[in-house]
């Protein structure tokens, strides 16, 4: 079985997992936060290099102000937790996305655990933040655009490889697989540009009952599959 260099995952059903059982959906991220772990840690074991995981969309602000405050009270947990495991497994974590709305508490917990791990190589963890796909293209725009007027580069090299090099994920290959539970069939504004060419696996399972049974049997179905990346054999 062919294992993804680089799965993505859009966490999706939290809530309606929740909703199902009468819970809250703060039970609901919850759970989710167990799935993350367990996920984390069985994707390094069977040799992925590199899982992004969409936590908090530029959309995400509009949910209830408990619901956000409690998403981010336990990644700050969570990063606390985990930073020695992060360490002595040589896990790189990473936070794409915007930081000027986090807060400075959040911002702080991130850095700190970025810097810790800046220079372990065999496994990336990101995490996307606050993010979104039109943003990130359009903050590499801005960025290439700022290179050009201060002469750093000129426009006539602007092709996508260098843009490429702007966007959030840098120079970390594209996902191979992405990864959508609860049975939305979209991307919603996740790595627009990085996805271009990635295998697609929608599930109707939501993310708290998301197991590593459910991430074998995305592999094995995107082993089975043939990338031709506009070829032909």
């Amino acid at each position: 079985m062919e294992v993804p260099y680089h799965i993505a995952v859009i966490m999706d059903g939290n809530g309606r997992w929740a909703k199902k059982r009468m819970l809250s959906r703060i039970v609901g991220h919850r759970q989710g936060a167990k799935r993350v772990k367990e996920i984390l840690r069985e994707a390094k074991r069977i040799g992925v290099k590199v899982l992004t995981i969409f936590a908090f969309s530029t959309e995400n602000w509009n949910r209830p102000r408990r619901e956000i405050e409690f998403i981010f009270s336990h990644l700050i947990k969570f990063l606390r937790d985990y930073r020695k495991e992060f360490t002595k497994k040589d896990i790189k974590f990473k936070a794409i996305g915007r930081r000027d709305r986090l807060s400075e508490k959040v911002v702080e917990e991130i850095k700190k655990t970025e810097d810790i791990t800046k220079n372990n190589q065999s496994f990336t963890f990101n995490v996307a933040l606050d993010y979104g796909g039109k943003w990130d293209i359009v903050n590499a725009a801005k960025r290439v655009a700022k290179k050009c007027v201060d002469k750093s580069i000129s426009w006539e090299n602007i092709d996508e490889e260098l843009f490429n090099k702007y966007l959030s994920l840098g120079n970390v290959p594209a996902p191979d697989l992405l990864i959508r539970t609860s049975g939305e069939k979209r991307i919603s504004n996740f790595l627009i540009w990085d996805l271009a060419y990635s295998e697609f696996y929608f599930t109707s399972i939501f993310w708290p009952e998301f197991s590593k049974e459910h991430l074998h049997k995305a592999i094995k179905t995107y082993s089975q599959r043939d990338r031709r990346f506009g070829a032909i054999q």
